[in-house]
């Protein structure tokens, strides 16, 4: 008595078969999608791990002391450059701004009086010397004290998007202290660390593909720079990856994601099959095989290396074999099949 396919495929995943399978009965592949399996060039690629960056961000600090007083942004939000983002209270800056006011009048009223005492040879050169320092340096003092009351007003120093908000409403700002970080969409890269055996064969790559695993895409990068530095701990080097401007119309792309990327270091000549197509169960793989009747057959592969949508096929197809592109279906209409159930 015939086993159905997935029985099949059990019995010889536990005996650790290695030769390709054969599972067919009278089921016809009408209506499904498939594929001519025929060797043709594909990229030889190298993966590497990757962390998506921005190419322009900024992490705006205090420049003042005072109690945040209004917040007009949160994480998420579209900001232009210039637009007003928090406020600070600066009331403490304001005072010691008019205390450095006071203070460079007197410096000046002093200096005129000893100008005039100069003149009637009163006091010495160095006297002289003395006030005017003391009012110069009122005067530098007092331009600080006024860019710094001129700080608490916090604006977007570019246009882009609120990563992070480090303060909330009420919260005590202090010279320094972290406020937001910006980050301008329009400039993403992915930055991959490459080990040092890696390097000879780096130095050539002008082509790469980037594969966000939890998004499902894959997208063309656009440039790749192999920096000239190796981190003293690790000795691996740092590639960066820079991604096409329309990258951030794919969605859910931002800095601080997990993504993969794939140098193409060769171009080789390979068979193989989408990886959709493949069926697996634990370690065995296999796909649907339409025959020159139509019928299907669920054939075990030997798999050898992802290349990228595809995946290399050492053994179990051979060149001008269909493969069915939707197993799930596939493997309905083959349970369907006459003596299936048998």
């Amino acid at each position: 008595m015939k086993e159905n396919s997935q029985t099949f495929i059990r019995w010889l995943s536990a005996r650790c078969v290695s030769v390709a399978f054969v599972v067919s009965f009278s089921a016809h592949a009408q209506g499904l999608p498939t594929v001519l399996v025929q060797p043709h060039p594909v990229d030889l690629t190298f993966p590497a791990e990757a962390v998506v960056e921005a190419l322009s961000q900024a992490t705006l600090a205090a420049q003042v002391s005072g109690r945040v007083t209004e917040m007009r942004v949160d994480a998420g939000q579209v900001v232009k450059k210039g637009d007003l983002l928090m406020r600070i209270d600066a009331r403490e800056a304001a005072e010691t701004a008019a205390g450095a006011s006071a203070q460079v009048i007197n410096a000046k009223a002093n200096y005129e009086r000893l100008k005039n005492l100069r003149l009637q040879n009163f006091v010495s050169a160095a006297a002289l010397d003395k006030a005017r320092a003391d009012f110069e340096a009122a005067q530098a003092l007092h331009g600080q004290t006024r860019v710094g009351v001129g700080h608490a007003a916090v604006t977007a120093p570019i246009s882009g998007i609120v990563a992070q908000r480090l303060i909330e409403l009420g919260e005590m700002a202090a010279p320094g202290r972290p406020l937001l970080t910006i980050y301008d969409p329009n400039g993403l890269r992915v930055t991959a660390s490459i080990p040092q055996y890696k390097l000879p064969q780096m130095r050539a790559v002008k082509q790469a593909r980037v594969e966000f695993p939890e998004l499902g895409k894959w997208i063309e990068a656009t440039a790749v720079t192999l920096l000239p530095t190796a981190d003293a701990a690790t000795h691996v080097s740092q590639v960066r990856v820079n991604l096409p401007a329309d990258a951030k119309d794919l969605g859910s792309i931002f800095p601080g994601m997990f993504a993969r990327v794939h140098f193409v270091i060769a171009r080789v000549t390979r068979m193989t099959v989408p990886q959709v197509a493949v069926v697996r169960r634990g370690e065995v793989a296999a796909v649907y095989v339409q025959g020159e009747q139509g019928a299907l057959s669920l054939r075990q592969l030997r798999l050898g290396e992802p290349l990228g949508a595809e995946v290399e096929v050492l053994a179990g197809l051979r060149a001008g074999e269909r493969v069915v592109l939707d197993p799930i279906k596939a493997g309905i209409a083959l349970k369907s099949a006459p003596g299936a159930g048998k």
